[in-house]
This record gives C-alpha cells, sequence and structure tokens, in this order.
C-alpha cells in the first residue's frame, strides 16, 4: 500500500467517522425536540451567571455554615475512602492472579467489583436514601460502595503487574501465604495503591457534592438551599469553596506521592 492510498483511506474514515457522529447528533436533536439555535443564546446564560453568583460582601456572612458543611464533606470522603481501601485490599489479594487461591474466588470477586462500580452514585444514594434516610451515613455508604468496586478492580490490576518471580522465589524457600503478600507483594504495590487511594478521595470530593443533594447532607444540601431559596451569591461562594477544596487536595496528594516516589 502506498502512502498516498493510506492517507485516502484515513481521510475515508475519518469523514465517516464525523458523517455518523452527525447523523447522531441530527437524530438526537430530532427525537428530543432540541433546537440547535439555543447555542446562539448561550452567552445569555454566562452573563446571568456572571451577575448572580458572583459571591458578594452579603455572602460572607454565610461562610461560618459553608465552612462547616465543606469540612463534613472532607470527612465523610476520606473515611468512605479510606474504609473502602481496607476491604478493596483485601479483596484484591484473593482476586488477583498472583495471589488468589482459587479461580472460582478469583472470577467470584472480579463479578463482585464490577457490579459495585457500574452502579453509579447517583443510583447508589437513590438506593440507600428508602432504607437509611437523609443522613450522612446514606452518603458514607454511597462513596464506600463505588470506591469498594473501583478500587478492588484497581489494586488488582496493580498486583497483577508486579513480578511474579520474586512470590515464586519466596514460595520455594517456603514461606506461607502471609509471608508471601508482606514481603513480595505489599512493598511492590504500596506507591501505586497510595496514589489509587489519594484519587479516589479527589473523585470522592466531587462525588459527596451530588449526594449531599440528595441525602440533604454536606456541602451539596447548603448549594441546593441557597440556590432554591433565590440566595445565588451565597450559591456562588458554595461553588467558589468546593473549587479551593479540590485544588487544595489536589495539591496535598501531589505533595504526597512527590515524597513516596522520592
Amino acid at each position: 500500500m502506498t502512502m498516498t492510498s493510506f492517507f485516502r483511506k484515513k481521510r475515508l474514515h475519518l469523514t465517516l467517522l464525523i458523517g455518523l457522529l452527525l447523523a447522531a447528533y441530527a437524530a438526537a436533536a430530532l427525537i428530543l425536540n432540541f433546537n440547535s439555535l439555543s447555542f446562539l443564546y448561550l452567552h445569555l446564560g454566562i452573563d446571568w451567571l456572571a451577575v448572580n453568583f458572583i459571591p458578594n460582601s452579603q455572602s460572607l456572612q454565610y461562610w461560618g455554615n459553608i465552612l462547616q458543611a465543606l469540612v463534613r464533606t472532607l470527612l465523610v470522603a476520606v473515611a468512605s475512602t479510606s474504609v473502602a481501601g481496607v476491604f478493596a485490599l483485601g479483596l484484591a489479594l484473593l482476586g488477583a492472579q498472583p495471589t488468589g487461591p482459587n479461580a472460582a474466588l478469583r472470577w467470584l470477586i472480579r463479578g463482585f467489583a464490577s457490579v459495585l462500580r457500574n452502579i453509579p452514585i447517583v443510583g447508589w444514594a437513590l438506593l440507600l436514601l428508602f432504607s437509611f434516610k437523609q443522613n450522612d451515613f446514606t452518603g458514607f455508604l454511597a462513596l464506600f460502595f463505588l470506591s469498594l468496586g473501583f478500587l478492588t478492580r484497581a489494586f488488582m490490576e496493580t498486583i497483577e503487574a508486579i513480578d511474579v518471580e520474586k512470590i515464586q522465589a519466596l514460595q520455594v524457600t517456603g514461606a506461607n501465604y502471609w509471608q508471601v503478600v508482606a514481603q513480595a507483594v505489599l512493598p511492590e504495590i504500596l506507591t501505586p495503591v497510595l496514589s489509587w487511594l489519594l484519587y479516589m478521595i479527589e473523585n470522592n470530593i466531587r462525588d459527596a457534592t451530588l449526594v449531599g443533594l440528595l441525602t440533604g447532607t454536606g456541602i451539596g444540601f447548603v448549594f441546593d438551599l441557597y440556590y432554591k431559596s433565590l440566595r445565588y451569591g451565597p450559591a456562588g461562594l458554595v461553588v467558589l469553596a468546593i473549587i479551593m477544596l479540590v485544588i487544595a487536595v489536589e495539591t496535598v496528594s501531589s505533595l504526597i506521592e512527590r515524597r513516596v516516589t522520592a
């Protein structure tokens, strides 16, 4: 195949892909009765946000309540991720190829993790809301179950990526299962496991905001309260506080990862 025919084939594939995407958009817009000309008025919505959602001096009187809700949201995110991380590590050791005792248990754990992580956070919050009502514990459980599924799968893939020769060498010397885990597995996966935990905490802080809207707790509830009562300035301050918290947590996570990998 010549270079000319190769690029011609690539352009054809790209053209077909763009055409398929445009056709899918047109079909969806037709079914939903969506007016594409609405994009022309997008600036009106942005102008409204710029005028109403900018925090002012009067918004600062709400800062105490916002900060308290922000701390509660952070604690729920950290607690749910930490507890899920402990359980996920145990399940990953039993479900990963190098450390799993048998194939049946490995497939069972993989299926269990897939079910947990494929239910969206909103789904978990709604399912648990009927049983545990509107409180912080409901938000904790929703974040816990999603984190457990995600971290179990991530930890299993991390364990399966390590050098199995170290495990085999210890097994040859007569080391038992827990000695192999402690001396060959855990030291190898410590850094990536910590990275996954920090990433999950950042993600859960964002999800906890959405969960709070449903469970009536945390910073999500405070935003919903201010927004529905037309207090747009304080609602904008809530959004700003969430952004500051996420940036702060991400900065701390980066510093911790550098110290661990140094």
